[in-house]
Parts: structure tokens; sequence; C-alpha cells
């Protein structure tokens, strides 16, 4: 466990774990994005605990997020699997969304890989391709660590230069060329959500530089960055952003295009996990 455990909540969710698993030593954490849950499946999964029997996370309540969190063993090394996330417009505040980064860090995790379903910004990206992110732009109109800090051992003023671990992810794109998967890179932006964007939003957004935007991803890396862990996330991109075709936006379209690259993304992170040990 963690030197310290800041809430009461993340106290007794150590418990629950330790009297569910014994004593695991987790080298990586993975949160799946939006219709990715059965990525599980392909990981070798040992045994899954509920959210809603977990203090601090609680049921989701978006479609294509399982709410489960699974300790699993590819290759023999014992792997923290949360089969959705909770999202900050559920209206739960932050806590249920940043919980994953706290909880892996208080089981002795290294290394926090983040998956999300995202818009496509840049011209280049379509329906389907996978983005390593690089950075991230914050315009959820909040942030996790304002107020009271999550966890003691996060700075009161992190440095957040280097959010994306570089070394990890030159990992993605090299499991990637070895998996033969092409793996972009870009820079991810975070709304709040949960109404897609607008056209005019969008053409703001690609004059600041992003690539892809979502509704998640940036909290929980905010935080795991804070608190010493490596960070990776990888975006599907699962549709076209506003404006970029005719066609409107729906949840649907999202979970169903992650659901299609659902072999390519597990053949990515069945390959990839064994190497963060390294």
């Amino acid at each position: 466990m963690a030197e310290e455990i800041p809430t009461s909540s993340l106290l007794q969710a150590c418990k629950i774990l330790d009297e569910t698993w014994g004593d695991i030593h987790p080298h990586a954490c993975l949160v799946c994005g939006s219709g990715w849950g059965e990525i599980v499946d392909g990981l070798s999964p040992i045994s899954s605990i509920p959210y809603e029997q977990l203090p601090g996370m609680g049921p989701t309540t978006v479609d294509g997020h399982e709410g489960n969190l699974w300790l699993a063993r590819p290759g023999g090394l014992d792997v923290l699997i949360f089969q959705g996330r909770r999202h900050f417009y559920e209206g739960v505040g932050w806590e249920p969304v940043i919980f994953p980064a706290l909880l892996a860090h208080a089981l002795g995790v290294s290394t926090l890989l983040l998956t999300n379903a995202a818009g496509g910004i840049r011209e280049d990206l379509q329906p389907g391709d996978f983005l390593a992110l690089s950075d991230h732009l914050n315009f959820m109109g909040g942030n996790p660590l304002i107020g009271q800090c999550p966890h003691p051992s996060i700075p009161r003023f992190p440095d957040q230069s280097k959010v994306y671990d570089p070394d990890l992810l030159q990992k993605i794109k090299q499991v990637g060329h070895a998996t033969e998967q092409e793996i972009k890179e870009g820079t991810y932006l975070a709304l709040s959500g949960p109404a897609f964007e607008t056209p005019a939003e969008i053409r703001a957004f690609a004059s600041l530089g992003a690539d892809a935007v979502g509704m998640s991803t940036t909290p929980e890396a905010m935080v795991a960055n804070g608190l010493g862990l490596k960070v990776g996330a990888i975006s599907c991109i699962s549709n076209l952003a506003a404006g970029r075709n005719s066609d409107a936006l729906t949840h649907e379209d999202v979970t169903r295009t992650s659901e299609l690259a659902l072999p390519r993304m597990t053949r990515l992170l069945a390959h990839l996990i064994p190497l963060l040990a390294e």
C-alpha cells in the first residue's frame, strides 16, 4: 500500500481489495474508454469487483462503461483494469473521476495507461485510427487539484511539461509498429460534456493545436502525473468532430466504432502491457 491514504473512501477500498485479492503487486493500471470493456477478455482476467462495492467509485451511468475493477495477469504480471470510467458530466464531483489514479497509486502501481474514444479534429484522423497522446488542453471548466489536494504526495503546483511520459509514448508507437498498426501522435482537448461540440468550437480548438476532442482522460492524467506515475494515453478516433462532415453525432456511433476497433486495441495492449514492467 502507499505510504499515506488521504481519504476514508480510499482506505476502505484498499481494505476491500486486500480482503478480496490478498497481497497483490500490480505494476500497471489500465482504464478502458467507451466501448472497450471487452478488452479485459484478452488480457488474462482473474477476478472482478463491481464499482458500486468500492467506496469512492460508485456505479457507472453511461452505456459502454461496464463498471468493474478487474485483476488481470497478462504475461504473469498483475495488472488492474478499470472496465469503464466515471465522468465529470455525471454530476458526481471529481472523486469518482480521479479515483482510479489514486487507487492505482495506493496499490503501488507505477504506470497508468488511459484509453478513450475521441472525435477527430485533425484532417488526417479518421474513425478507427489510434492516437497516442503527447499533450492535452484542459477545457473542462475545472481542475481536480483545485481546493484541498486529493493526495498529500501531489505538489500544490505540479509541473505539467511532461504529463504523458515520452518513453511510454515511444513504447506505444513501437508496439504499434510491431503489431502492424499505425499509431498517430497528437494533442487531446478535454471538455466537460455531455453535449457534443459545435462546429465553431471545433474550428477554435483546431486553431489552438488540438488534434482530438473528448470528455475524459485529462483529470486522471493530471492527478497521476502529480503522484509521480508514468502516464500514457491512447484515443480511438470514434467519429469526425462536428463540422468535418454533415452527420449528426451520437454516443451509439462512438461506442460502435470503439467496438469495431476492439480486436486491434486488444492486440496492441496485450503486447504493450508486459513491457510496462521493464
